[in-house]
């Protein structure tokens, strides 16, 4: 495992230099860095049943030459001597891939050596501090989830003399308090810097759910409903909506989810601005290639269709400048923008129907309309007259965004909320949300 006290950047530069002055004839190197020093704690009934710490360093390179490259990766040990030497086989074989690879048409770097440096200062709480907090304030509940903290990094870096640096430091609670067979309370906690206050607001509201949930559930015969969809809610929508939503190439080939906005015109409401929002995410303003992406581009404007994202290769196929975007153009750090109903009375202004706090199994139902279909999950409740009154049996809706987040789309709430992905499949993700909630007048649930 790596040394925890290696300075993460410093170590990265030092690589790059050495491997630089491995370089050959006219071969460029492009490297790409990611590692993360991060705590875990598993909860159950409030108590942690899995603990530990994670140290990870991982660096990729590609050597170009011409229009040719051939890329690889490993995870790195801290030792200088031993990483050199791992490094010195790995460009052995991808020169031996590269002399047999095809012409890249598309191949793209940035050759306009732009270096930065984004250190954020780490102000999460020691993860001792965080157990107590998380402990005291389940009390006798059961608390039931993950918590991850601590830093993650990313770097690139190329032998053109650019260097960039980004470093991050968050926490992330996602848990639930379990009440019994499917019926929890779901809800999360996560940023840059722990508010007891903030933590104690989210548990007196996973209190007041859990309370709801111990009445008889009720079954909801199928048709629309007026619903308020809670931030978390929104995210599993939007996190579909976003792998191919928002690309330049999924829109210059039609495969656009959203093709409706492209092809006739459509819009959302004019109350819908989506934006990525770089500067005020996670990940970093920086791609594979070494272009700097722009601190924010404007998705969906006013509901109407704005800008793509644009990857480095897609910019060379289709003949348009890039923002930097990865390979897939998915946003990393998305934004809607908030509305003007204030939360607290988000459930009043339901008066009848229902609150979704959260949804899961989200997919296409129709890819060209936008129309997606998926279920309820953990605290959906049934709300008469502007007050939650009993829980409600899982639910199948199957609705287009032009739909939710379009003519059908009422309100969306004054405050939002930042979410966390918290994937950590092969280490922590970098992508974010901040989102409002959404208040629906219709909504067609189909079972």
């Amino acid at each position: 495992m790596p040394n925890p006290t290696v300075n993460a950047g410093a170590y990265f530069d030092q690589l790059v230099s050495w491997t630089t002055s491995q370089l050959q004839g006219d071969e460029v190197l492009l490297a790409n860095f990611s590692g993360e020093q991060s705590d875990f704690m598993r909860f159950n009934n409030a108590r942690v049943r899995q603990a530990g710490s994670v140290t990870q360093f991982t660096l990729r390179v590609d050597i170009v030459e011409g229009n040719r490259h051939a890329e690889g990766s490993l995870r790195l040990s801290n030792d200088m001597s031993l990483d050199q030497a791992r490094i010195a086989t790995l460009m052995t074989l991808l020169r031996e891939q590269r002399r047999v690879a095809p012409e890249d048409p598309f191949l793209a770097f940035n050759t306009d050596p732009t270096s930065a440096e984004h250190i954020q200062p780490n102000n999460v709480p020691d993860a001792g501090d965080a157990l107590a907090a998380i402990c005291s304030g389940a009390g006798d509940d059961d608390l039931v989830g993950i918590y991850a903290s601590g830093e993650m990094y990313n770097g690139f870096a190329n032998s053109l003399g650019q260097r960039n640096w980004h470093q991050s430091a968050t926490f992330n609670l996602d848990w639930s308090f379990y009440l019994h067979d499917d019926k929890a309370a779901k809800n999360g906690y996560a940023g840059f810097v722990w508010d007891d206050a903030a933590f104690a607001d989210k548990l007196d509201w996973s209190r007041r759910q859990l309370a709801v949930l111990g009445r008889e559930p009720l079954t909801i015969s199928p048709g629309q409903y007026r619903s308020y969809l809670a931030p978390a809610a929104l995210q599993e929508l939007l996190e579909l909506w976003s792998w191919d939503s928002f690309g330049e190439r999924s829109h210059r080939t039609l495969q656009t989810p959203l093709l409706r906005m492209v092809t006739d015109n459509a819009t959302l409401s004019d109350k819908v601005t989506i934006r990525e929002d770089i500067l005020g995410g996670v990940a970093p303003n920086f791609g594979d290639a070494g272009y700097l992406r722009p601190d924010q581009v404007v998705l969906v404007d006013g509901g109407r269709y704005g800008d793509t994202l644009v990857s480095p290769r897609s910019a060379v196929e289709y003949g348009v400048p890039t923002n930097g975007a990865s390979v897939l153009e998915a946003p990393s750090s998305l934004v809607v923008d908030a509305g003007t109903l204030t939360t607290s009375q988000a459930v009043e202004a339901v008066d009848t129907g229902l609150f979704v706090g959260n949804l899961w199994y989200t997919n296409y139902s129709d890819r060209q309309w936008c129309r997606t279909t998926g279920m309820t999950r953990f605290a959906t409740f049934w709300v008469e007259n502007g007050e939650i009154v009993a829980p409600v049996n899982v639910m199948r809706f199957d609705d287009t965004a032009y739909s939710l987040l379009g003519d059908n789309l009422e309100a969306l709430t004054a405050e939002t909320e930042m979410v966390f992905d918290s994937a950590s499949y092969g280490q922590r993700s970098t992508d974010s949300f901040r989102l409002p909630g959404a208040l629906i007048n219709d909504m067609t649930f189909t079972l």
